[in-house]
């Protein structure tokens, strides 16, 4: 057992007592005494070691167990021959039907367990186990009471991300026993990201690193997969002024003033993940080399989007800044004449930069996407799929209310220097589309 483990030593322990109750219950009959608990409930936030502290248990008692992704297992037949197949073999997998029902999968499960009897108690672990919720009615009810239909010492485990009052169904079922895995706490997270220690550097000198990084990320980030992420993309800039030896292991102060501005540049792309590794040092030693011309712009500038999702982000942000009254005269070709005179308003001299974004319609949104983007591009699903995407990752914020389905309305919710990076990626000269720069 390694790190993970010897800092969860109550949730080890309360598992470990869960599953070697099915261990040794079994007479000179192969019958055993008492059968295990039907069903567990294991929940906790993601990265809380709910699948590594389990699967680490079921080894090293060596328990006979059958694990399923439900995100994998995109229907109840994969289900039900993983499960077959991991107890069983292939030939009871064979048995199954081209499209099983719930009632065939438990027929050949009972032929198969009076075949070969289970000596200690099997253990079906369901990962993801919420989206058992978007399944059969069925499908939920049953695997908690699993145990009764097949009668067999069998002991279903739930993993899921969500608390049981959001996963009972309104039907009603059998109550499954609850085990909770909290966040990890400061410490422990320490302990934890001091284990991926770099073998060139002290354990003292890490361990400093990884106090700095959770000093500075802790408050928003407790996903330990994504902290390991961010204290391997910036180890090598901690790192720098030793390697120069410009300073000593031991000062930490001058270590922390040279990586501050860097992990304040990191925690914009927190959970984003909008750049890999390589593309993060390669992207700070091109604003190094360029002498502060892209100095100016945040991380999000480089932020990787699809094709259209960058001009539907640039028609969202005109949409936002120009007035609706001015579309005719920068997206219609053949518009007339219109003098500049009539154009504008007398009164008129604030920047609507300065004014902020204003809401728009989801139509306004799509005429100038179709406007501006440099084929014709047909309004599938795929173009509103991407629009509720932007959505989701806060580029665009939808003011409408929620009533209000059949005309939402957007903002645009990204800086100027954000959404000239964007367009250069795409060769579009957006100054010339802002009704502020005319």
């Amino acid at each position: 057992m390694n790190g993970y483990v010897s800092v969860m030593r109550v949730r080890v322990f309360e598992l470990m007592m869960l599953l070697s109750a099915g261990v040794e219950e079994t007479d000179a009959q192969s019958k055993p005494h008492q059968y295990s608990y039907p069903s567990i409930f294991i929940y906790g936030h993601q990265s809380s070691g709910k699948s590594h502290v389990l699967n680490v248990l079921l080894k090293e008692l060596e328990l006979p167990h059958a694990t399923v992704s439900c995100v994998e297992c995109v229907s109840v037949a994969l289900l039900f021959e993983q499960v077959l197949l991991s107890f069983f073999g292939c030939h009871a997998a064979s048995l199954l039907p081209r499209s099983p029902s719930l009632s065939d999968f438990v027929r050949i499960y009972r032929q198969q367990s009076s075949q070969s009897p289970a000596k200690q108690t099997r253990y079906i672990v369901m990962e993801k186990a919420e989206l058992l919720r978007d399944s059969d009615a069925n499908l939920l009810p049953a695997l908690l009471r699993l145990q009764e239909l097949v009668e067999d010492n069998v002991t279903v485990i739930l993993l899921s991300e969500i608390v049981w009052d959001r996963f009972r169904p309104n039907t009603g079922c059998f109550e499954p026993l609850l085990l909770h895995f909290p966040d990890y706490s400061k410490g422990e997270l320490q302990h934890i990201l001091a284990q991926d220690r770099n073998p060139s550097y002290s354990d003292e000198f890490y361990s400093a690193y990884i106090n700095i990084l959770l000093g500075v990320f802790y408050s928003v980030c407790r996903d330990l997969r994504e902290l390991r992420h961010l204290a391997a993309l910036n180890f090598s800039k901690f790192c720098e002024p030793l390697a120069e030896g410009k300073v000593k292991e031991t000062d930490t102060h001058k270590l922390w003033r040279n990586i501050e501005p860097h992990l304040k540049k990191a925690m914009q792309t927190v959970y984003l993940r909008e750049v890999s590794s390589l593309q993060w040092e390669q992207m700070q030693q091109m604003e190094e080399k360029e002498n502060g011309a892209v100095r100016g712009l945040s991380a999000h500038t480089h932020v990787e989007l699809p094709y259209y999702s960058k001009f539907l982000l640039i028609a969202a942000y005109l949409a936002s800044f120009n007035p609706a009254r001015t579309d005719k005269r920068f997206f219609v070709k053949h518009h007339g004449k219109i003098k500049k005179t009539n154009f504008l308003k007398k009164n008129e001299k604030t920047s609507n930069h300065l004014l902020g974004p204003k809401p728009f319609p989801l139509d306004r949104l799509l005429a100038i996407f179709y406007s501006v983007v440099d084929s014709r591009v047909a309004p599938t699903a795929s173009i509103f799929s991407q629009i509720s995407s932007l959505v989701t990752l806060q580029l665009l914020t939808q003011v409408s209310h929620g009533d209000q389905i059949d005309a939402p309305k957007y903002k645009c919710a990204v800086s100027m220097d954000f959404i000239c990076g964007i367009s250069r990626t795409v060769n579009f000269e957006i100054i010339k589309y802002l009704y502020d720069f005319l």
